[in-house]
């Protein structure tokens, strides 16, 4: 019990809550304790000793289950120090400091219980370890005071005052001057103690031996002119003793005048700047000591501190400054941020800046930036691969307010990699690389899951396989493994189609087109289109604009069946019979429920004719652009060309110069021009309905004939080749677009057998590819007014064979 017992009268002295036993003042009239209090002193012992074990487990408890609980941690300390608990409180301590940083306070209580349990040779050395981590962790002048005792006092080399001993002594003092020498309040006890020392060592020379006597006056005059350059506290009385000492050497001096006199010009103009600095510091030192305020005061008086010491220009004193409020505020993640920007800003001295971070990121492990400036500092210094990875496993532990500090870590270290890679070559290979990213791609993938920062991630990638890893083959493989995770993002889609164009494989970014036909995006994916208009090759645009066909015909269709179920039903019931329904196209559908034509009934053959003006044809891509971002100017273009349109000498045919250019054929039924939904205007197609077969066939020889200044294409409308109408007749769908090149305009006209007009205007599911979103760069089919009539010409063509000649030019 001798151990424990000398335990805690340690913590006595050291925290002055009460005087020693042998301290405490008798009462000569206070008769001896009885038996009976003895025997309750030792229930209540009982008593404390039972109640301190149940929290001592309590404490053991939460900190299996939370290691993290940093209170926990110090109650935990404290209540085995004071049991005497001495292994398992070396164990709390050395298990808290793994993960937090220990006060100056709990480093000097650690090393001074350590050291009044023994002091032999190897025991100083495991003590002056302990103070070597406290004096990292924070800069603090009784801490260093602590150790710089201890050094002189239970090491024999120094104690001894041999050579080697001097030496280490002498190396210690400088380190703790450069720490916490110009710390104004308090840095002048490391000087008075570096003096006090030197002092004693000129003290033990022999006066024999007057070079060695004079080169130690000099030392200990040095210190003297070093101390009075730096601005501290007290500066007239270490003037004055500089000038006693001087006195002591021979020199006549007014040693009671705070006169300058007598002393060399550059100590005098020194210490003269340094006052002047001391005056101009002493009211901010004031507002920092002060005890009335809250923390939040406090720490906001050493910003304006920390400004003012920026702005005089001497980074020592900054860097000292910002020592002591992380020292005070050692979890203000702010502090530390500008604490760090500025050495890289300002300090060249690697070691110096890779020490602060170190400790940084221990105080805020959970401030993901603090990492990355880490690991670019690492990188500055040349730090080895090894300890690299070590700082990015450690910050992957940590535990971040956001998941897009865990990105910004790996794209970091991906960085670093590259740079190395590619200018250093210290990077053996590639691979690591890629086991970089896709440790990023496993680590983030399920908490960044259609978002930006994933696409990011992989394009980046995808980049460096292609550019360094030279394997277009693995940089597909990452679009592709994007694609499973994000398929749904129209973002991971066009950067996979951006990478193929600039590699110049227009078939592979056609292909990916294509797989985009079944997806749903967000918005009408006009982003997409922006990249390939107008700089792509056509085969581009048309694959996009039929992609986008293809998604307007399913919102189309999802949107009908929303709002009118029982159409949906009716569509349902009939299908079969119709003779519209299979190949008939989203605008030609639309266009149809817009004219609202009159329906007839009965068996009579019914038949259409469609006239087209070949240069309205891109007009109707429009139809199938949806109300977005980019109506506005859609409509100024439309606007534009309908003012075009009404220009003299440009005339569109309306339902009664259609019936005209028919009267002598005869046999019209209805008469159907289909309109843009935007403008209102004609879209150069119409439907005609002719009352039977005769009046059909007359109407077809009226092919490329002209009409107000334009030349028509007339052509035989069916639906279907392979099936039959209600009626038992064969159905057929024909598109024959033709157009004289040298005119304006051109039309069609589709005929159709066996489709009755109850068919045409049924609000029915269309299916079948479309075949009107034409560029206005494609010619009408090629052939002239010219050439001889044939009897190809005459054959009916399916949507196949029509869709073959319209975009084969």
């Amino acid at each position: 019990m001798e151990e424990t017992l000398n335990l805690e009268q340690e913590e006595t002295i050291h925290n002055g809550d009460q005087p020693m036993a042998e301290d405490v003042p008798q009462n000569p009239t206070t008769a001896p304790a009885s038996d009976s209090d003895s025997d309750s002193d030792s229930d209540s012992d009982s008593d404390d000793e039972a109640q301190q074990k149940v929290e001592l487990q309590t404490l053991e408890t939460e900190l299996s289950s939370n290691p993290s609980n940093y209170d926990a941690h110090v109650q935990y300390i404290k209540l085995l120090r004071k049991m005497g608990e001495l292994e398992k409180l070396r164990q709390a301590r050395e298990a808290m400091s793994e993960l937090f940083p220990l006060t100056p306070s709990m480093w000097q209580e650690w090393a001074k219980d350590e050291a009044s349990l023994t002091t032999r040779s190897e025991a100083v050395d495991a003590i002056e370890k302990l103070y070597e981590r406290g004096v990292f962790d924070y800069v603090s002048v009784s801490l260093w005071c602590d150790y710089l005792n201890f050094v002189q006092e239970y090491d024999p080399m120094v104690r001894d005052r041999s050579p080697t001993g001097i030496s280490k002594a002498r190396s210690l003092f400088e380190r703790a001057l450069t720490a916490a020498g110009l710390h104004i309040a308090q840095g002048i006890k490391l000087w008075e103690a570096y003096r006090t020392f030197e002092q004693a060592i000129f003290l033990t020379i022999n006066d024999s031996d007057i070079q060695e006597k004079e080169k130690q006056n000099q030392r200990i005059r040095t210190l003297f002119h070093r101390q009075l350059s730096v601005p501290l506290v007290d500066m007239k009385s270490t003037l004055q003793a500089y000038k006693a000492w001087e006195v002591e050497q021979g020199k006549v001096l007014d040693v009671e005048s705070c006169e300058l006199d007598g002393i060399s010009s550059h100590v005098a103009t020194a210490y003269q700047r340094a006052l002047e600095g001391y005056n101009a510091r002493v009211h901010l030192e004031e507002q920092i000591s002060r005890q009335d305020i809250s923390d939040s005061e406090k720490l906001q008086q050493f910003l304006i501190y920390l400004k003012f010491e920026e702005s005089s220009g001497y980074p020592a004193q900054v860097q000292a400054l910002y020592e002591r409020a992380i020292t005070d505020f050692p979890i203000a993640s702010d502090l530390w941020l500008d604490y760090t920007r500025y050495l890289d800003k300002t300090l060249k001295v690697s070691k110096v800046v890779r020490e602060v971070y170190s400790r940084a990121t221990k105080n805020c492990p959970w401030v993901g930036e603090l990492w990355v400036r880490y690991l670019l500092c690492l990188e500055r210094g040349r730090a080895s691969e090894e300890e690299l990875a070590a700082v990015i496993e450690k910050s992957l532990r940590c535990t971040f307010s956001t998941i897009d500090e865990y990105l910004d870590l790996f794209l970091t270290r991906v960085d670093g990699l590259r740079r190395r890679f590619s200018f250093t070559g210290e990077v053996g290979d590639y691979s690591i690389i890629r086991e970089t990213f896709q440790n990023a791609s496993d680590y983030l993938s399920q908490h960044l899951k259609n978002t930006e920062g994933l696409v990011r991630l992989h394009n980046y990638w995808a980049r460096l396989e292609q550019n360094l890893g030279k394997d277009l083959n693995a940089a597909c493989g990452v679009w592709e493994s994007l694609l499973k995770i994000c398929g749904s993002m129209l973002e991971a889609w066009k950067g996979y189609i951006a990478m193929e164009i600039e590699l110049g494989r227009i078939n592979e970014a056609r292909s990916i087109y294509k797989r985009c036909y079944t997806k749903r995006f967000p918005g009408t994916g006009s982003e997409v289109e922006d990249e390939v208009v107008g700089s792509r090759p056509i085969g581009l645009l048309l694959a996009w604009k039929s992609f986008r066909l293809f998604r307007l015909q399913q919102e189309s269709k999802s949107t009908d069946e929303r709002e009118n179920p029982s159409k949906k039903n009716a569509r349902e019931k009939r299908r079969p019979g119709s003779d519209l329904t299979q190949e008939q196209s989203p605008a030609k559908r639309q266009n149809n429920a817009a004219q609202n034509p009159k329906k007839v009934h009965g068996k009579d053959k019914a038949h259409e004719l469609n006239l087209v003006e070949t240069n309205e044809v891109e007009g109707m891509n429009a139809k199938v652009e949806k109300e977005n971002s980019r109506n506005e100017h859609m409509k100024d273009t439309y606007r534009k060309q309908q003012m075009k349109d009404s220009t003299p000498g440009k005339t569109k045919a309306n339902s009664k110069d259609l019936r005209n250019f028919f009267s002598d054929v005869g046999g019209v039924i209805d008469i159907r021009i289909l309109q843009d939904k935007f403008t209102g205007k004609s879209r150069g197609l119409a439907y005609v309905d002719f009352s039977d077969d005769a009046h059909l066939t007359a109407a077809i020889e009226k092919n490329r004939q002209m009409l107000l200044g334009k030349r028509l294409s007339i052509a035989r409308s069916n639906p279907n080749k392979s099936k039959k109408d209600n009626s038992g007749r064969d159905g057929q769908l024909e598109h024959v677009h033709t157009a004289d090149p040298s005119s304006t305009a051109g039309g069609s006209v589709e005929t159709s057998k066996g489709a009755t007009q109850k068919h045409r205007v049924d609000n029915v599911q269309i299916k079948g590819k479309n075949t009107f979103a034409v560029p206005r760069t494609v010619k009408p089919l090629g052939w002239t007014a010219n050439e001889p009539k044939t009897e190809e010409d005459e054959t009916p063509k399916s949507n196949e064979e029509f869709r073959k000649m319209l975009f084969k030019n």
